[in-house]
């Protein structure tokens, strides 16, 4: 058993703390909120009046915070993680902030002599409850291995990022994914229900192509990534696709901006002499444009 201290309380992290708890650890949590508290004490968890204190006798420290400015304070400032933690102790961050604020704290923590481990949290709290996170996780070797039992009490995906700072990249790739994939399915879905079309079969149809099923999974792995442009859907016929698709909903009056921003990327690779190509080349033209400049 292992003594924690867990600072950041919220939706998500009660959750987390309950489940190291049911693990058998001995759990020492801060926020600011009573009702948090309140919520850990009936967990079967202790509390504490500081980050400072929560920690001063932990084998882990695990930060779960909303911004990099508060996971800043909590580790190094005034009542923070630092002026308690024992030395040998491990601080894992499981906040999702920007990955240049994870490179800093970390540089200031090996300053004074500690070991941080990123791991921001794939999923929701419906997962988290049940003990199924994922955790993106970047961290020396060593660092991950001594991380891995204890991540392992609250999900069951821990995927090695690599060495310190991945974790949290690859956070941002991810949820820039995600957000960015929330809002086109909401403009498809709100030009769908505008077109008349059944909302239910709408979803059971995208559900069987890579409408639905995410291009990651599906167009991507057998053809540009493997690095065949040869069109088993040609980007002509994409971009042709898209125009009837964006002029349909003008006709409607149903705003899908992302859809036009899309389009300028298409009409630049017709541009570049590709329309004859599979429509996963959008990756190798802005790929090449990024890094062969």
């Amino acid at each position: 058993m292992a003594t924690i201290g867990f600072v950041g309380l919220g939706t998500m992290g009660l959750c987390m703390a309950r489940n190291l708890i049911k693990h058998g650890h001995r759990v020492i949590g801060f926020d600011f909120s009573e009702i948090a508290l309140n919520a850990h004490t009936k967990n079967g968890g202790e509390v504490a009046s500081s980050a400072a204190e929560a920690v001063q006798n932990a084998n882990f420290a695990i930060t779960m915070l909303p911004n990099g400015k508060a996971v800043e304070e909590a580790v190094l400032g005034a009542n923070g993680i630092t002026h308690k933690l024992p030395g040998d102790s491990l601080i894992i961050d499981m906040s999702t902030i920007h990955p240049l604020e994870t490179d800093q704290i970390r540089k200031e923590l090996k300053r004074n002599g500690f070991s941080m481990v990123d791991a921001p949290v794939g999923r929701t709290s419906v997962e988290a409850e049940k003990g199924q996170s994922l955790f993106m996780v970047g961290a020396k070797k060593q660092d991950f291995k001594i991380a891995q039992p204890i991540l392992a009490c609250m999900g069951d995906t821990i995927i090695d990022c690599g060495g310190p700072g991945t974790g949290s990249r690859m956070k941002i790739v991810n949820n820039l994914m995600t957000t960015s994939l929330n809002v086109l399915t909401a403009q498809v879905l709100t030009f769908s229900d505008a077109t008349g079309l059944d909302r239910d079969v709408a979803l059971k149809v995208m559900a069987g192509t890579a409408a639905g099923r995410g291009h990651m999974s599906t167009t991507y792995p057998s053809k540009v990534l493997k690095g065949d442009l040869d069109p088993a859907f040609m980007i002509d016929l994409a971009k042709k696709d898209l125009d009837i698709a964006i002029n349909f909903s003008e006709v409607l009056g149903v705003p899908i901006s992302l859809a036009l921003q899309a389009e300028k990327i298409y009409t630049e690779a017709q541009e570049d002499g590709r329309g004859d190509q599979d429509w996963t080349a959008i990756f190798d033209m802005l790929h090449k444009a990024q890094f062969f400049k």
